[in-house]
């Protein structure tokens, strides 16, 4: 006779638990469209670049529909370095002659690449495209307090149909940030502003921003004003308070004008948490900050 009961039911008791603490968020997002802007460190550390891809996977696994942003800041500066040049950045915002706009282009698609033999490796089929393709990306040229900075594209239109196609035929669109102005010149993107336009083209449920920090903080020195939820207004509060900062204003930016534009949840992660995104979406306390309409409030 062989005995097969596990050594600490404790333990397959727990799982079971996760499991079924999962099933009511698998119910309730099933066929929604939830966009990932993925970058930072997650991006950089082999390990957290296949637990995101495992997380997204498993999402698309289990119901969701994913759409995967992608940037590739550090990897550019990294090439541009490699070439003799010094990266230069204006409020955020790579300052992109023609030579930098070709080691952008040429970094996002080697990254997107690996994505999607990433997610593939997983056995879900996905589709690698830039905002070139399909038209989904239309871009003026973007100013930094009135400053030219070169090849950076302010998106004016997105044209979502490549994606909904994907999406019906059931695969994982990868989307690099890069678009064509009126002259089909190409132009680099902020990746954080490319998923959130993309998030409001295709009615996203959920938008996702993977960080290097934590969440939100209303004084980010003080770890105890650590915000779990908020919402659209209550963001807006903050930046108009002063509050937010850096990085963070022109994400919490995005994120509040994401809500007003009909994503129903925001989510600010750290990337750097193995899973961030599972225990995020399929657990009732969650681990991040979610921005969250009024009327949820």
């Amino acid at each position: 006779m062989v005995n097969n009961r596990p050594e600490n039911m404790e333990e397959v008791l727990k799982k079971a638990e996760v499991l079924i603490e999962a099933l009511p968020y698998i119910q309730k997002f099933n066929r929604k469209i939830i966009v990932v802007k993925y970058g930072g460190s997650a991006m950089s550390d082999e390990a957290l670049q296949k637990n995101v891809i495992k997380d997204v996977t498993l999402l698309k696994l289990v119901g969701f529909k994913p759409i995967i942003v992608h940037g590739g800041g550090k990897e550019i500066s990294r090439w541009v370095g490699k070439v003799g040049k010094e990266s230069q950045f204006v409020n955020g915002l790579r300052v992109t002659d023609g030579e930098t706009m070709e080691i952008a282009e040429m970094v996002l698609n080697k990254v997107n690449k690996s994505l999607v033999t990433m997610v593939q490796e997983l056995g879900v089929r996905a589709v690698g495209v830039s905002g070139k393709d399909g038209g989904l990306l239309s871009v003026d040229k973007k100013y930094a307090d009135g400053q030219d900075i070169g090849f950076v594209g302010n998106i004016k239109e997105v044209n979502p149909k490549v994606l909904y196609d994907l999406l019906e035929k059931d695969f994982l669109p990868i989307v690099a940030p890069v678009g064509l102005d009126d002259d089909f010149q190409t132009y680099n993107i902020n990746a954080d502003d490319a998923a959130c336009a993309i998030a409001k083209a295709v009615g996203a449920d959920k938008l996702v921003f993977l960080t290097d920090i934590e969440g939100l903080y209303k004084d980010v020195n003080d770890k105890s004003s650590f915000i779990s939820r908020l919402t659209a207004g209550q963001a807006e509060e903050l930046i108009g308070g002063g509050f937010i900062g850096g990085g963070m204003l022109p994400k919490l930016s995005n994120c509040t004008s994401a809500i007003q534009n009909g994503v129903n949840r925001v989510h600010i992660l750290d990337g750097r948490i193995p899973h961030c995104l599972l225990l995020e979406i399929f657990t009732n306390q969650g681990i991040g900050t979610a921005i969250v309409r009024e009327d949820e409030e």
